[in-house]
């Protein structure tokens, strides 16, 4: 892959992507900061669809003793500042995120 800037090609396409409607730094810093709390939602549905067994709106999810019980909010910290995420939550309460621990900030 060609690099430009350090960035290969599907980074610097990502990058256009970020700028598109971008008049200042403050606005890219706002997406990046909405692009850092989106990630992390869609880890945390990945981990919940591990626990589980399967994935959301399956069929394989009737009856099968635990299920998806909506969301919880949380507010972490990071480079970008504060950003408040929504935490998938089980019935049964049995979930235990990785990638932001329970009580983690």
């Amino acid at each position: 892959m060609k690099k430009t800037h350090g960035l290969d090609e599907r980074e610097m396409e990502l990058a256009r992507l970020l700028m598109a409607d971008c008049h200042t730094t403050g606005d890219i810093q706002a997406k990046l900061k909405r692009l850092f709390a989106g990630t992390i939602e869609q880890m945390l549905e990945s981990e919940m669809d591990e626990h589980l067994g399967y994935e959301k709106n399956s069929v394989e999810g009737n009856n099968s003793g635990n299920s998806r019980n909506g969301y919880g909010k949380k507010t972490i910290s990071s480079d970008y500042g504060e950003c408040e995420i929504a935490v998938p939550r089980d019935r049964n309460g049995e979930f235990e995120p990785k990638v932001i621990e329970k009580r983690q900030t």
